[in-house]
């Protein structure tokens, strides 16, 4: 009889097989060429191949969206390096690492080029700023969560989600059916914290956290008393924090279960003066606002 494996499952796995997500990849090569492509007239459609290089430092992330251009244009491709890896062409020769070629009509490499380069080098990009937070907070001992946040770009969500967990953090809440969050305006628009808690309670039922966003430790308080699963201590900072979040460990132990979440101002630079143990979730939309971009470029063979 044999032994049941579990393997670590591809990212690619999260993505439905048949979903929305490719149809957008279909509206973005409508619209890059929404007439003639007279570029395709210019090299017409003997084949040929190319190769996909990575040249700057970073993850890779975006090769299923980028496998779906290359499918929805005809073309075969051949992936040497597995998504999530951390690529460095500085160690190599020519300061640049194959990572996959790409074979089929010349016209149709040339229509997936573009789209498929921007995917890979936004997506590698948000990886790898979220990659690089997550180990810096490891480094400096933090052993709790860090998240990135629903500040994405509209249109691009479950792309730029996608790239969060392949950097090695939590994507946070994907929507707003995902989790009830309370922020100030529904605070301010309800009466009062416990209200607002109350009424979310009613619709969310067991299955749906609620998280409510606190300006100082009165509300926090309130905030737990009414039964919040977490905490948000909005844009805390330095000694306020460390003292804040160890308060609220020490008056509601044994009494109230919580998870206290840090969000504002975090950045890869200035860590060390947020991070405490006595915080569950540190949560930042740097790692996918004005993050870096990693280099690629797709090469055809000079015959």
């Amino acid at each position: 009889m044999s032994t049941y494996k579990n393997p670590n499952p591809d990212f690619e796995h999260l993505l439905p097989a048949s979903s929305h997500w490719k149809t957008k990849i279909t509206d973005w090569l409508q619209e890059d060429i929404p007439s003639f492509d007279f570029g395709g007239f210019v090299v017409g459609d003997n084949i040929q191949s190319a190769t996909l290089y990575c040249k700057s430092e970073g993850v890779l992330c975006g090769v299923p969206f980028a496998n779906e251009v290359y499918n929805q244009n005809g073309l075969t491709y051949d992936w040497y390096v597995k998504e999530g890896t951390f690529l460095d062409p500085a160690s190599s020769a020519d300061k640049k690492i194959k990572v996959c070629t790409v074979s089929g009509p010349v016209k149709d490499i040339l229509t997936a080029e573009r789209l498929s380069l921007n995917i890979l080098c936004r997506l590698s990009g948000i990886a790898t700023q979220s990659f690089k937070t997550v180990t810096s907070a490891r480094q400096a001992g933090y052993k709790g969560i860090i998240a990135g946040t629903r500040k994405t770009t509209p249109g691009l969500r479950q792309l730029e989600k996608y790239a969060m967990l392949v950097g090695g953090i939590d994507p946070h809440r994907n929507d707003l059916s995902s989790m009830i969050m309370l922020k100030d305006n529904h605070i301010w628009a309800t009466g009062s914290i416990t209200k607002a808690v109350e009424n979310a309670r009613k619709v969310g039922g067991f299955s749906i956290k609620i998280e409510v966003e606190v300006q100082n430790e009165k509300d926090a308080d309130e905030a737990i008393a009414a039964g919040a699963d977490i905490i948000m201590l909005d844009n805390f900072q330095g000694e306020q924090l460390q003292t804040v979040s160890k308060s609220l460990r020490e008056r509601w132990s044994g009494t109230k279960h919580f998870l206290l979440e840090c969000s504002g101002g975090l950045t890869l630079q200035n860590l060390a003066e947020y991070l405490s143990n006595d915080v569950d979730i540190y949560s930042t939309s740097s790692v996918h606002q004005g993050c870096s971009i990693v280099d690629f470029s797709l090469k055809i063979a000079k015959s």
